[in-house]
């Protein structure tokens, strides 16, 4: 996976400069942008890492740029900067999908502890998709025939009551059971039924 990277955007200089040395005095790679539409331009929906934005900001606000990657569905993790009048905007931010929000003035090591969570939560849910990729790849393999033969075993059903139900021979289901374990490169018989479990609980979030 790429190195993760914290992604500021602030339209005052001097918040973008001295986040950039606080993020980057604990070896984090930092990027730093002066507006949203600026972020946006560069902005890569495979990259690993998180986003602080200020709530407020002249043109696209931090709250719009939420919502605009909440519609893009992206996986980087959004940390709202927000003052004290702005709490009721940064809460609607995370209603929109924003990881939390932090007020200022922060605390340097409480800010560096929620980037490094957003960081790890965003690692882990790169990780469960790459996984649920590569496993959906392995079952596009089965033919329909062993689709129905994967079905009656994540049934739970013995080889001669899958026989029953399919109209085949005990001997054919063990063939077609067999290529089943071979292309989903199964290990054993929960190995199997963990994968289609998976693929199924994520139907709909590919």
């Amino acid at each position: 996976m790429p190195e993760p990277i914290v992604y500021v955007v602030d339209d005052d200089p001097a918040v973008r400069d001295s986040l950039r040395w606080l993020l980057s005095s604990v070896d984090l790679k930092v990027e730093t942008f002066a507006s949203a539409p600026d972020f946006l331009a560069a902005y890569r929906p495979d990259q690993l890492g998180c986003i602080l934005v200020d709530v407020r900001m002249p043109g696209m606000s931090g709250l719009e740029l939420q919502e605009e990657l909440t519609a893009r569905a992206t996986t980087l993790p959004v940390i709202i900067i927000t003052g004290h009048s702005d709490v009721q905007m940064a809460v609607r931010a995370m209603k929109s999908g924003a990881f939390d929000f932090i007020e200022k003035p922060f605390n340097d090591q409480a800010l560096l502890d929620l980037v490094q969570k957003a960081i790890e939560e965003n690692e882990t849910m790169v990780r469960v998709r790459l996984e649920y990729d590569e496993i959906r790849e392995r079952f596009d393999l089965l033919s329909p025939r062993e689709r129905q033969v994967l079905e009656q075993i994540v049934a739970g059903e013995p080889n001669k009551r899958i026989a029953y139900h399919l109209g085949l021979s005990e001997k054919t289901v063990e063939a077609h059971r067999a290529k089943v374990m071979e292309k989903t490169r199964a290990g054993s018989l929960a190995d199997l039924i963990k994968m289609a479990t998976l693929l199924e609980a994520a139907k709909g979030n590919p």
